[in-house]
C-alpha cells in the first residue's frame, strides 16, 4: 500500500497513461478496480490528501515502516530503489503498546472474549469490515446466510452505519430475526465496539474476514489468504450466501494457509528478538543520524 502511495503523484499528475493496470516499479502491477474509487474522482478530497501527502514524502529524510524483509521483502526492495524515495527502514513488527483498556462489557457472559474462551482452538473466523465501512441490509443478510452455510464456528462484527452514534437499531432487525436465531447457534453477532487486537491475539481465532483489495493481493501472493476477485469493491454487486459459504469453509479447513501464516509468526518473533532484523536495522537507522549530526 505504501508502494502505492508514494507513487500515485505520477498518476494523478498525469505521468502515466490510463490503463487497467497500473504498472508500479519494483512490485506487481496493480489493477484500477483495486484502486479505491475516490481515488480515481480527480477533484475529490480524498484524491487531493492522499496525492498531496505523497509528493511530501520526497521532502523527507526518511521512512520507518512496520514491516520486516521475511513478510514484505518484494515491496521493502521497491522502497529502497525508487528514484526520488528517501530511504527506507523496515522496523517491525513493532510491539503492542499497553493502554488502559477501555470500559466494555466483557465480563458479560455473551461479550466476545468471553464467548472466545469457549471455543476450540483455531476454530473461529473473525468477520469485521472496519469501523468505517457499512454494508447493505440485504448483503448483511447474504453474510448471514454463508456464515450458517459454512458451517463454522464464527465471531461477527455487524456494521449499519459509517458513523458509530447511527448504529440505534436492534441487531435482530437489521439482519433477521429468523436469520439470527439460527446464528445464535454457531456463533456470536455483535453490533458494538470490540477490541480487535484482543480477538486477533485470541487462540481461537483461525481466520479473518477481510477487504482491502491492495492488500488482499499481498496476502494472497504470500500464501497467507484467498482473494475473491469477482466479489467487486464497495458492494457495487450483491455476493450471495452460498459463496461466502463456501470461501469461508475453504479458507478455514486450508492447512497450507496455517502453516504459512504459523512460519511468518516464527519469522516475525526472530526480527523483533535479540540481534533480529528490527534491532539490526533500528541500529543502522541510528548510525545515520549520527553521520548527519557529524557532517552539519
Amino acid at each position: 500500500m505504501f508502494s502505492f502511495y508514494s507513487y500515485f503523484p505520477s498518476v494523478a499528475d498525469g505521468a502515466t497513461s490510463a490503463s487497467d493496470v497500473l504498472e508500479i516499479p519494483g512490485i506487481s502491477p496493480v489493477p484500477t478496480s483495486s484502486i479505491p474509487p475516490l481515488l480515481l474522482v480527480p477533484n475529490s478530497l480524498f484524491a487531493k490528501i492522499f496525492t498531496e501527502d505523497g509528493r511530501k514524502l520526497r521532502k523527507l529524510n526518511g521512512v520507518l515502516v512496520n514491516t520486516f524483509e521475511e513478510l514484505e521483502a518484494e515491496s521493502i526492495e521497491a522502497l529502497k530503489l525508487r528514484d526520488g524515495l528517501p530511504p527506507v527502514f523496515a522496523l517491525g513488527p513493532f510491539m503492542p503498546c499497553e493502554f488502559e483498556k477501555l470500559k466494555s462489557n466483557d465480563g458479560d457472559a455473551d461479550s466476545p472474549l468471553k464467548w472466545l474462551n469457549g471455543q476450540p482452538q483455531d476454530s473461529v473466523v473473525y468477520v469485521c469490515f472496519g469501523s468505517r465501512t457499512s454494508m447493505k441490509r440485504e448483503q448483511i443478510r447474504e453474510m448471514g446466510d454463508g456464515l450458517l452455510k459454512s458451517v463454522c464456528r464464527f465471531l461477527w462484527v455487524v456494521k449499519v452505519k459509517i458513523v458509530d452514534s447511527e448504529e440505534e437499531e436492534e441487531l435482530e432487525k437489521v439482519v433477521g430475526e429468523e436469520l439470527m436465531q439460527g446464528l445464535k447457534e454457531k456463533g456470536l453477532v455483535v453490533k458494538t465496539w470490540v477490541d480487535q487486537r484482543a480477538i486477533l491475539d485470541h487462540p481461537s481465532i483461525g481466520g479473518f474476514h477481510g477487504d482491502q483489495k491492495i492488500n488482499a493481493e499481498v496476502v494472497e501472493r504470500s500464501g497467507l489468504g484467498m482473494w475473491q476477485k469477482d466479489w467487486g469493491w464497495g458492494g457495487e454487486q450483491m455476493v450471495k450466501g452460498e459463496e461466502i459459504g463456501k470461501a469461508i469453509k475453504e479458507i478455514m479447513s486450508n492447512e497450507s494457509l496455517k502453516n504459512s501464516a504459523l512460519c511468518v509468526k516464527e519469522a516475525a518473533r526472530k526480527a523483533a528478538s535479540v540481534g533480529g532484523s528490527f534491532e539490526i536495522n533500528f541500529e543502522r537507522l541510528i548510525e545515520e543520524w549520527k553521520d548527519k549530526d557529524r557532517n552539519i
